[in-house]
């Protein structure tokens, strides 16, 4: 028996000769692509294992030192800089700094009521990032952290819209549903106050109603900025379904309309909140402060002090002051001779006076709990010839529909939201089947 030892080529030709293709073929199975054969020789071939070190790229702990988040929200009229940062989950000792660095800067002198305001923060409410669009629509304003201080930003608004679509379905209440469904609070509120001439959404609402809606979302340097105008929404309740769509006539002029043409803006405002809940209805009740039975000529919605309150129609401001167990009240004139009330006001919308002229959804001030008021919330009344109505049960008289000559530019857009309305309605339903 021979016996080769590593290192060593054989003498006998034969016994060589099956080395060499040995060796060969186990050059082939390991993946050698190029190989060659050694000539008659004594000389050993000499073999050498080679250790390399193998740099394994490990993750950068530096590269990303906190986990970030974004916040938004909006900047409600009478609230503090302080209770908007506390809302945006910001550390009170960033606010703090952050006011005495730049606190008269012009981002501050900038920011005004209704504007969208985003900011990002570490998990621990450290303040990366500050902005918000200025009243123009034409710039972002803001601050940035640089170290461990904050600059003021200012940049020329470069926004990208894209229209999203989403649905979804009712189990408590209609925010708690657009929050599940991840819609913004502006959108929610905007299906509110489009279909509330045919829905109540105080009282209508049953587990299972869904809706549907295609709305519109500005882009500011690839990041979502602030959401736009819904341009479709759907509601289905008690097994009927209520659409709209926003239609823009050669005019200018937009407004919200059923697929057949009808105008969805009513005459009136069914409420004077944006979305509020109802506390007492129109009804005889038991005074809480006068400890007797009384008519209750109004209604009374519960909402936190500095709610924005809009006008219901178009009118003319007939009194706007202190009245007795009203509080700070106003009282709009409209036509037809209807005047609609609203009482126990924290404040009154700037300019307001008798003889103002307001449009239908202008804010003429804010909920509070002046007069004979046990908390905050707004009394609104109706009354037609001096009489009073109940607001929530009088038929509220329709605007005008799309004028004939307008039906076929009406349908060139109504038509394909409608078409992304049925796939979002289709989705929903293959979704609970």
């Amino acid at each position: 028996m021979r016996i080769l030892t590593q290192g060593t080529v054989p003498r006998d030709p034969a016994l060589k000769r099956q080395v060499v293709i040995a060796l060969g073929l186990v050059s082939l199975l390991v993946g050698v692509t190029a190989f060659g054969t050694v000539k008659h020789s004594d000389r050993p071939v000499l073999r050498e294992l080679v250790i390399e070190p193998l740099a394994l790229q490990l993750p950068d702990s530096a590269a990303n030192p906190v986990q970030a988040y974004w916040h938004e929200t909006r900047f409600e009229r009478g609230e503090s800089f302080v209770a908007l940062l506390a809302r945006l989950g910001v550390d009170g000792a960033e606010t703090a700094k952050l006011l005495k660095e730049n606190g008269g800067s012009k981002p501050f002198r900038s920011l005004r009521p209704g504007m969208p305001v985003q900011a990002q923060t570490s998990e621990l409410g450290q303040l990366l990032r500050l902005r918000f669009m200025s009243g123009e629509a034409t710039t972002v304003l803001g601050f940035e952290r640089n170290g461990d201080r904050f600059s003021a930003i200012e940049w020329p608004a470069e926004l990208n819209r894209q229209v999203v679509l989403k649905s979804g379905a009712i189990r408590s209440s209609l925010f708690a549903a657009a929050d599940e469904a991840g819609l913004p609070d502006a959108i929610t509120t905007q299906i509110a106050e489009i279909l509330s001439g045919d829905i109540d959404f105080y009282r209508d609402l049953r587990r299972g109603d869904r809706f549907a809606v295609v709305y519109e979302v500005f882009y500011h340097r690839g990041r979502p900025f602030r959401s736009g105008r819904v341009l479709a929404a759907e509601f289905v309740t008690h097994r009927k379904a209520f659409r709209a769509v926003w239609f823009v006539d050669e005019d200018g002029r937009g407004g919200y309309y059923a697929p057949d043409g009808k105008n969805l803006r009513q005459a009136f405002l069914r409420t004077p909140l944006e979305f509020s809940r109802v506390t007492s209805g129109f009804a005889m009740r038991f005074h809480p402060i006068l400890q007797q039975w009384r008519a209750h000529k109004g209604v009374d919605y519960g909402a936190p002090t500095g709610t924005r309150v809009k006008a219901t129609a178009a009118g003319v401001v007939e009194f706007a002051g202190k009245d007795g167990g009203y509080g700070n009240v106003v009282v709009l004139r409209h036509q037809g001779g209807i005047t609609t009330l609203y009482g126990h006001l924290s404040g009154f919308a700037s300019g307001l006076k008798k003889g103002t002229r307001v449009g239908q959804g202008d804010a003429i001030g804010s909920v509070g709990a002046t007069g004979w008021a046990t908390g905050p919330h707004l009394h609104y009344e109706f009354r037609v010839n001096n009489e009073h109505r109940n607001p929530l049960a009088i038929r509220m008289p329709a605007a005008e529909p799309v004028a004939r000559h307008r039906m076929l530019a009406f349908r060139a857009v109504a038509e394909p939201l409608a078409a992304q309305l049925d796939l979002l309605a289709n989705a929903s339903l293959a979704a609970l089947d």
